[in-house]
């Protein structure tokens, strides 16, 4: 029989997504074989599967904590917001067209209920321990009823509910006791332990409201998380960009990514974080972009109307006069708008058939109903001038857009291979100084990143550092610190005796 744990909050962002993260990475390292679970997921992060399905990119972590290859199954719905009340829908890793937000929900909603089953059934088949996050509050009285990302997927699954609150937002207990009070009785049954997340300073100040807390619910208190600073796990909520500066640069390499509105997959610049001569700095406005050595463009849901914000704002301006004088580096959505010109006849991707781009490549985007998502492996082509020290270095990815673009007169980056065959990706300026591509995680690519960065040093008059911690290592510490972080706060013993009292057949057939 399979264990399962839900994992629910008082709100969004309170911790769930790395409290799942690090469950599944504590029970993987016990030995059993762990599949994360997020029954709906709305986010523009996204995580390309081994078959080339897209699926919510904390659940894709969770994978990876687990040590277990991702499927569509564990996010079998995902939501890509649009704006406008519209979001994408991706069912099993596929899109299957725009929908408002009240069609969705009055017209969708059963069939959405049917993918969720099936999926938690064949993980149940495949896995020892299935760890469920949920979205948002559980408590959230005008959605409730249509609610298929938190009590009605505990309800499937039969799993005990985690309650996960977020100290540092304040008012700890009454989020706690009110999202109690606003459950059902049944639903208020299946929460067996409580989690308070992100405590800082002395825990024997905490104490007493932990004793309250216990006589006032009648549920005990799993344990309390510390407040994590610096954690090298990716975060799938934009929100994180709020706790980055859009100050000055204070180390020797300054790097300002474009802020767009409907930003995706920022986490491609995650590694950047972690180098030690880099400054990164997310800029919305052209009086904080300043002069960097590297803007980066990165990849965005909604391409022209971000762009067209870039030209409002002032920043495609600033960003077309910084050319001369900085690297830029596009990615996805980013790569697009270095271009010379976007098309869109069939507004697939917004309501403006044509735009034009900043014009720094010769490229030209049309905009297609079908998705390109998959995972690529390759080699950078032999590139000019400033950046011929990337010539020849492998490189591995994934991509995940809509457009296809065409290169006038202009090198390609890179020659990838996927399930399709050999393709070019990509194009380079005749300095190569500006470069754009559609490959997802570049940044990733220990000796790429490095080696990019050095050129940068070196333009400077800097000496090169060369290599330092790769990331995959970077990533697998980041997971065990942050499991023993957890495990050291919470009491597991107790919530794996709470899993296998609920370790029993499913609630349908």
């Amino acid at each position: 029989m399979t264990l399962t744990v839900m994992v629910q909050g008082t709100a969004s962002d309170v911790g769930k997504s790395l409290l799942c993260t690090a469950l599944c990475r504590i029970f993987a390292r016990k030995g059993f074989r762990v599949a994360p679970f997020k029954s709906q997921n709305m986010a523009l992060n996204s995580y390309v599967t081994q078959d080339g399905k897209e699926i919510g990119r904390a659940q894709g972590v969770q994978a990876e904590a687990a040590g277990v290859p991702a499927t569509v199954d564990m996010n079998p719905i995902l939501l890509k917001p649009k704006g406008d009340m519209t979001a994408q829908v991706v069912v099993r890793g596929v899109p299957i067209g725009d929908m408002s937000a009240i069609k969705y929900r009055t017209e969708y909603i059963p069939t959405a209920l049917r993918m969720i089953e099936e999926s938690l059934d064949r993980l149940r088949n495949q896995y020892d321990v299935i760890v469920i996050e949920g979205a948002g509050s559980p408590a959230e009285i005008n959605l409730k009823e249509r609610d298929i990302a938190n009590m009605k997927v505990a309800e499937v699954a039969n799993a005990p509910v985690v309650l996960v609150a977020d100290i540092d937002r304040g008012g700890v207990f009454a989020s706690i006791v009110g999202t109690l009070e606003l459950l059902d009785a049944q639903e208020r049954a299946r929460v067996k332990g409580i989690v308070i997340n992100k405590f800082r300073g002395d825990i024997r100040l905490l104490e007493s409201g932990l004793t309250w807390i216990e006589q006032r619910t009648g549920i005990p208190v799993l344990g309390v998380v510390p407040y994590q600073r610096d954690l090298y796990i990716e975060s799938e909520d934009s929100v994180v960009l709020d706790q980055l500066s859009s100050a000055a640069a204070v180390n020797e390499v300054d790097v300002a990514v474009i802020r767009f509105p409907h930003i995706s997959n920022f986490t491609d610049v995650d590694p950047l974080r972690y180098e030690p001569d880099v400054s990164i700095r997310f800029v919305s406005a052209p009086d904080q972009l300043g002069k960097p050595d590297l803007i980066i463009l990165p990849g965005t849901k909604n391409t022209i109307e971000d762009l067209l914000w870039l030209q409002k704002k002032g920043l495609a301006a600033r960003i077309e006069s910084l050319a001369d004088t900085a690297r830029i580096l596009g990615i996805c959505g980013g790569y697009q708008m270095l271009g010379s010109k976007l098309y869109d006849p069939d507004l697939v991707e917004s309501n403006i058939p044509e735009v034009e781009g900043l014009g720094l490549l010769d490229v030209r985007t049309r905009y297609l109903s079908a998705k390109t998502t998959v995972q690529v492996k390759g080699r950078v082509l032999e590139l000019p001038d400033e950046a011929s020290e990337l010539s020849g270095i492998p490189i591995e990815g994934y991509e995940i857009h809509m457009g296809q673009s065409e290169r006038g007169n202009m090198q390609p980056f890179a020659q990838l291979l996927a399930a399709g065959g050999e393709k070019e990706d990509g194009a380079v300026n005749g300095h190569g100084t500006v470069i754009g591509t559609y490959l997802h995680g570049i940044l990733h690519n220990d000796l790429y990143r490095r080696t990019f960065l050095d050129t940068i040093r070196m333009k400077k008059g800097l000496a090169p550092i060369g290599a330092t911690t790769s990331n995959h290592r970077r990533r697998q510490e980041a997971f065990d610190q942050w499991a023993d972080t957890v495990e050291r706060a919470i009491n597991v013993e107790l919530l794996f005796s709470i899993m296998q009292e609920y370790k029993c057949e499913w609630n349908y057939n």
